[in-house]
């Protein structure tokens, strides 16, 4: 039985799909000027952006450096550089507070890695960032990407629909192409490709290497810091997919609108539960659904490869 009420055969349609995907990564795009820009007198700019992308840890890694470097706050994600560049700068430092001459600034933002948009706008804004990629099993990421979108409202589809109909899914699991994309722009000894399997396995080495790159004091993780690595969030699909939906648009327009605490306050309160949740579970990714989309994405991880020189077998099949 497909996962979700799928259908059997459509990811066979995905290739023209994913070279369309190649395409627009790779297609040059206008930038519109932000207002207000530049400003006198505002904190500073960050210095490093973990772009991910999403379902590799990044919740993680926001958590773990929240408390030593300057982040977005109360909302980790501005989605400055992507959806709000038109808001002007100092919509996007008024969300860095603790911003100053004595703590560097950085932004985990996943969602910037597949966006052309944000790549230039950072480049363009800030040259001398450095960027950190984060790379992990296409399949399992592309899997767990579609089950947040869901359970967040994001979109209605079933898996296979999903992966038709959300560019965001293939042109996020184009790993070497964006890779390629982002050393291009700010040059490889800035941009720093990592994978996730290293963050799971060695976690303190891991942000030992993360902070060398930012050039950043070391830290040391607390065992709950080291416990959490390993937990993984259980989710259902929505209750009611347009009640869900509704207040994930509500939500999003509150934070454009700068009202990000309010957002965050329903986010820890009972309320939460009557929106996010409540309905039937993820089924299982079928093994021949799971080889087509290895297969699918097979070259970008053997371009990966060659460009990290690490053998990344594990991440082209199903294992058996």
């Amino acid at each position: 039985m497909l996962p979700d009420g799928a259908q059997p055969g459509a990811v066979s349609n995905l290739d023209g799909s994913l070279a369309s995907a190649a395409k627009l990564a790779s297609a040059p795009v206008p930038v519109v000027a932000s207002r207000n820009w530049p400003l006198e007198g505002y904190r500073p700019l960050p210095s490093f952006f973990i772009v991910g992308p999403p379902r590799t840890g990044t919740s993680w890694l926001h958590e773990v450096l929240s408390g030593h470097v300057a982040l977005p706050e109360p909302t980790k994600e501005t989605r400055f550089f992507d959806e709000h560049f038109q808001r002007g700068l100092g919509w996007y430092l008024r969300h860095y507070p603790a911003a100053g001459a004595d703590r560097q600034a950085g932004e985990v933002a996943p969602t910037y890695f597949a966006s052309t948009l944000a790549r230039v706008r950072i480049q363009r804004t800030i040259p001398q960032a450095r960027i950190v990629c984060i790379f992990r099993n296409p399949v399992q990421r592309v899997l767990s990407l579609y089950r947040v979108k869901r359970a967040y409202g994001l979109i209605p589809w079933n898996f296979e629909q999903a992966m038709l109909n959300d560019p965001e899914l293939l042109a996020s699991g184009m790993y070497a192409t964006n890779l390629k994309a982002w050393q291009i722009a700010f040059g490889t000894e800035r941009v720093l490709p990592t994978l996730y399997d290293d963050l799971r396995e060695q976690p303190q080495s891991y942000l030992d290497s993360l902070l060398d790159f930012f050039r950043l004091p070391r830290l040391t993780l607390t065992p709950s810091q080291l416990h959490c690595v390993h937990s993984s969030e259980i989710m259902t699909q929505p209750r009611n997919y347009y009640w869900t939906r509704t207040s994930m648009a509500l939500a999003a327009r509150l934070r454009a609108w700068r009202f990000d605490k309010i957002v965050a306050s329903v986010k820890r309160s009972p309320l939460c539960g009557l929106v996010l949740g409540g309905g039937n579970s993820f089924s299982d990714l079928p093994a021949e659904m799971a080889a087509r989309v290895y297969a699918l994405f097979r070259p970008e991880i053997e371009e990966l490869e060659a460009i990290l020189n690490r053998d990344l077998s594990s991440w082209k099949s199903v294992a058996t």
